[in-house]
């Protein structure tokens, strides 16, 4: 036996050595940057920042009268400029940041404790410095927009303090409460707002706010009864072809990555400004007679921003049923509902970009697609994101809305905000910057 006990100890450990090894505890992958999708990243954020300058710049000033072209252009300048330093210096660590309901923390206060290899939770496969930079251009041309509506009127002094507070006090929180981790954010176990590239967090608040800042400054001198026709819609139209280009930054680069999401959301994205493009020229066509150059190149934008928040979650097909809504329903608040009111949105950024944003939301959850975004809408059957879709248009519009209003009235305690009946009517271009554009 004593030889035996040796002989059956070898026996047991050669077979348990020939038994297959038992699988270790899978470690999560630590976050690796891709190449492909940083280089993706990194031309979208260049494609966005077209959008403002020069895109919204020229769109803008093509549509204003001569003698303010320029003060037009600086307002877009200074936005983007200002919001920069703001999201570099704060705006980035509150939206992003942190897992908080209403705010983020100073974690990244002047971007510290960002290192070259650092990635963040939402985009594991790119710098951070390089998400952080593509939310800003969001940040700064969501302020830009804004500016539209009180076009001809506006104190340049006000309205750098409005970029300061605006930026600060309403869109930072809303990018985080939507995409930074805020209560609207969806989570694991965690329903929210399905919006892919800012239908609520850009053109809703924009819209909104600028509907507001419309209401507060009061209707341009001349409004219904001198003519306030666009200086030059030529620049208007090359304005709306960057902007068109730009988008494709704006709304794929919303993938995060080099990928047939972005695709897809490219493709929906062009589908849905052509359509919305041809439906307003269509109905101008019908109800007047021809059609427009401002009406064919508004119909576009429209498509543009009511397509925003689906792009990422919905099929190419739905572009072209978005954009033919976004078109009429848009053409509507231009025309019809913006006289039956009898506001003065300069630009018709309430028009294009509020009704769009809050249409593109709600759509969103009717068409999305569980295939293309793992979340399914109304058509297949949930029904429930529909209601966190309205949810979140409401709460964005009280937020965005209730704000800016204080927002105006601080300012104007502090600084006028608008030029004196003189400076309008000479033109804000000469009176405000000393400059001009001469024939």
């Amino acid at each position: 036996m004593s030889k035996a006990k040796p002989c059956f100890q070898v026996a047991c450990a050669v077979a348990v050595s020939l038994l297959p090894a038992a699988p270790a505890l899978a470690e999560p992958a630590a976050p690796k940057i891709d190449s492909g999708d940083t280089a993706w990243m990194i031309a979208a954020t260049g494609l966005v920042l077209m959008m403002s300058i020069p895109g919204l710049a020229l769109f803008y000033a093509g549509m204003v009268r001569k003698k303010n072209v320029l003060a037009t252009m600086a307002q877009t300048v200074a936005a983007v400029g200002i919001g920069s330093i703001l999201w570099f210096a704060i705006g980035y660590s509150l939206a992003f940041t942190g897992e908080g309901a209403v705010i983020g923390t100073l974690e990244r206060l002047f971007l510290g404790g960002m290192g070259m290899d650092a990635v963040h939770p939402a985009a594991k496969t790119i710098p951070e410095a390089v998400f952080m930079i593509y939310q800003m251009t969001f940040a700064v041309i969501t302020v830009a927009l804004v500016a539209g509506s009180v076009a001809d009127r506006m104190h340049f002094s006000a309205f750098v303090w409005f970029c300061v507070l605006w930026l600060l006090i309403v869109y930072v929180p809303i990018a985080h409460w939507v995409w930074g981790g805020g209560w609207l954010t969806p989570g694991e176990n965690k329903p929210g707002i399905l919006d892919f590239a800012g239908g609520t967090v850009v053109h809703l608040n924009a819209g909104i706010a600028g509907l507001v800042a419309a209401l507060v400054l009061g209707a341009r001198r001349g409004y219904g009864s001198e003519n306030l026709a666009p200086y030059d819609l030529s620049m208007a139209v090359i304005g709306t072809g960057l902007l068109w280009v730009g988008w494709f930054g704006f709304n794929g680069g919303s993938a995060l990555g080099a990928n047939s999401r972005a695709g897809f959301a490219i493709v929906a994205t062009h589908l849905a400004a052509s359509t919305g493009a041809v439906t307003w020229m269509f109905l101008e066509w019908w109800t007047r007679g021809k059609p427009s150059v401002l009406g064919m190149i508004s119909g576009a934008v429209a498509g543009l921003g009511t397509i925003t928040p689906a792009s990422g979650f919905v099929l190419p097909w739905h572009g072209v049923v978005i954009g033919l809504i976004a078109g009429a329903l848009c053409f509507w608040a231009c025309t019809r509902l913006k006289l039956a009111c009898g506001y003065d949105d300069s630009l018709d950024v309430f028009g294009v970009h509020g009704v769009g944003g809050a249409t593109g939301t709600f759509l969103t959850g009717v068409f999305a697609v569980a295939a293309v975004g793992e979340t399914a809408g109304l058509i297949e059957g949930n029904g429930r994101q529909l209601l966190y879709q309205v949810y979140g248009i409401v709460a964005v519009l009280v937020w965005s809305g209730v704000a800016t209003f204080i927002i105006l009235k601080v300012i104007n305690a502090l600084s006028p905000l608008r030029v004196k009946e003189e400076v309008e009517r000479s033109g804000l271009d000469v009176s405000l910057h000393g400059e001009s554009i001469h024939s």
